[in-house]
């Protein structure tokens, strides 16, 4: 059921939004924290795991994102918007959860997916419409001038969790990289390598941990040029 603040309608409910004093954002235990265990089972996740997906509601729900990741899901790689469309929704499920939680932290998102604008279900129901959409294949790509050195460190380092082509996994909560723009993958690469973002994966801080800016633009772009299928299955 849509919460009746989704049901106000699009124009509504973002003027609600930017005229609300919106909580600030919790913070919760990160990769900071000793016995920090990526992707640890929380109640919300699984509750949004277990719900099943109504994109049709997701659509309407998504009302609330379409200004920054615009309403085809293509985002923004001059804004550092991720491109959402096609993602994996058990990645998108994570990533709303982590952030309403306070295990990431992007203050500027929170007042766009906390629990007084879409419940848990359409958490779920927004990542299942973003999911079935086609990718865009206009995502931001970088300079291309040292691709070869990031083709080596995308295939010693990140393939086999990311996939060959990019794909991601889904059912690891791995997200898919093939078609994201480059200027994101750059910018979350970085604060994954320097602790700056707090629900990373340590197996990925660990294959990154030594790379410079010049590494990581150079991945970044590589990943930003893999075409992988149109869509997860």
């Amino acid at each position: 059921m849509m919460t009746r603040l989704v049901c106000l309608g699009p124009i509504a409910l973002l003027a609600g939004i930017a005229a609300a004093s919106p909580p600030v954002q919790p913070h919760a235990p990160g990769i900071e924290s000793p016995g920090y265990v990526w992707n640890a089972p929380n109640e919300e996740q699984m509750i949004a795991l277990a719900h099943r997906a109504d994109p049709a509601n997701g659509e309407e729900a998504y009302a609330v994102c379409r200004g920054c990741h615009q309403a085809d899901g293509s985002g923004r790689g001059d804004a550092i918007y991720p491109q959402l469309a096609g993602q994996h929704a058990s990645v998108l499920i994570k990533q709303m959860v982590d952030v309403r939680a306070g295990r990431r932290d992007n203050p500027k998102m929170h007042p766009f997916v906390a629990e007084w604008v879409v419940s848990s279900e359409e958490v779920a129901d927004i990542a299942a419409y973003l999911a079935q959409l086609p990718i865009p294949p206009t995502n931001l790509k970088g300079e291309g001038t040292d691709l070869a050195r990031g083709e080596s460190l995308y295939v010693k380092d990140c393939a086999t969790c990311h996939g060959a082509q990019g794909e991601g996994d889904a059912a690891e909560f791995y997200p898919r990289v093939a078609h994201q723009h480059y200027s994101y993958l750059d910018h979350e690469s970085k604060l994954i390598r320097d602790g700056g973002r707090r629900n990373a994966n340590p197996e990925m801080v660990k294959a990154i941990k030594g790379y410079s800016d010049a590494d990581i633009a150079a991945v970044s772009d590589y990943m930003s040029r893999l075409t992988a299928e149109s869509r997860p299955e």
